[in-house]
């Protein structure tokens, strides 16, 4: 097949760091389209790499010529769009979280079987290279039994990133249905499950807001225990101000896994006989790099449509992930301890 006709929903912070820029240094695709309600920021993108410029999706997905597209609206619209777009037969990529709930959550994965198109959730976290080579440790049995962990990813919040800064769509709860936990948590559970390869069974939440004046969460921790018994904590935080953290450490019976910890080294075996490995791998992809790091989601994509296989992160892997954060806020809520949803 030729290159892959591509195009953009919501021309927000997202759109313009990472999927725009991706595709566009992609020599599998074309990009044809950018749809935002603001007409003005379609339009300005469609100067720039060429294609049609649109203020409504649902006339976008008209465009027969439209393979696939990329949904980089604020959360309430992911489903609505994402299941509009497998029913006109186009592939979709989806920012994360995936839906708003497990009911949308589903009825996007059961869109994508009807279509017999590709549905991908984009969490690139999973293609960072202290996060792969962590996995094959655990996977290896080199780091002998699993114990515990620690997973965090915090900054200074979404008027540092988003287009619209401190009026983003990040701080209203009808358009962005939930705050930190959302926008980082949901990485961060992601991560847990790639890494350790099992599901979390049941967490318990603090999820508050502290920090902004919104109505959605701003900080949250989790106590998180995977089905194996693994024990581990989660923490989610728009509140970061000093400094961005984007850590994960691996407690196990031979060794301490560091990953992202350290400025130099992302990923540092200590083992318990006082050794250590230390690894310079690629950069973490992150708010403060500006979308310097390719973060391989556009990539991944668009090879799982050409060479007709399974997305990197399926539909219900994404659901999955996001099942632990809506478990981490009924807890939050209710003070108890929530199984996770299957």
């Amino acid at each position: 097949m030729g290159k892959v006709k591509v195009g953009v929903i919501g021309c927000g912070s997202i759109a313009i760091h990472r999927h725009i820029k991706e595709y566009a240094a992609n020599p599998d695709v074309e990009i044809v389209a950018f749809c935002d309600v603001i007409l003005e920021r379609a339009e300005e993108k469609a100067k720039k790499y060429g294609g049609k410029a649109y203020q409504s999706y649902e006339e976008l997905l008209t465009n027969e010529e439209i393979e696939a597209v990329s949904v980089c609206t604020p959360n309430y619209l992911h489903a609505p769009i994402t299941i509009a777009a497998l029913n006109a037969g186009k592939h979709v990529l989806c920012e994360k979280p995936m839906a708003t709930s497990e009911e949308e959550a589903r009825k996007m994965i059961e869109a994508a079987k009807a279509s017999g198109k590709k549905l991908m959730i984009g969490h690139n976290q999973r293609f960072v290279e202290s996060h792969e080579k962590a996995r094959e440790l655990v996977q290896s049995g080199k780091l002998g039994k699993i114990y515990s962990f620690r997973t965090a990813f915090g900054h200074g919040g979404p008027e540092g990133w988003s287009v619209d800064g401190r009026d983003s769509w990040f701080f209203q709860k009808e358009k962005a249905f939930i705050g930190a936990m959302g926008d980082l948590g949901v990485h961060k559970a992601d991560l847990i499950r790639y890494i350790l390869g099992e599901e979390v069974a049941e967490v318990g939440a603090f999820v508050e807001t502290l920090a902004k004046e919104s109505d959605v969460d701003d900080n949250a921790v989790c106590i998180l225990k995977m089905e194996s018994g693994i024990i581990g904590t989660l923490a989610a935080s728009w509140s970061y101000s000093a400094k961005e953290d984007n850590s994960t450490v691996i407690y196990a019976e031979k060794a301490t896994v560091r990953l992202e910890d350290d400025p130099e080294y992302s990923l540092i075996i200590q083992y318990t006989n006082s050794e250590a490995e230390k690894f310079a791998l690629g950069q973490i992809q992150s708010n403060e790099d500006g979308g310097q790091n390719q973060s391989y989601v556009i990539e991944k994509f668009i090879n799982s449509i050409k060479e007709d296989t399974e997305p990197a992160i399926s539909g219900y892997e994404g659901s999955q992930s996001l099942n632990v954060i809506l478990a981490a806020l009924e807890s939050g809520k209710t003070g108890k301890i929530v199984k996770v949803q299957k």
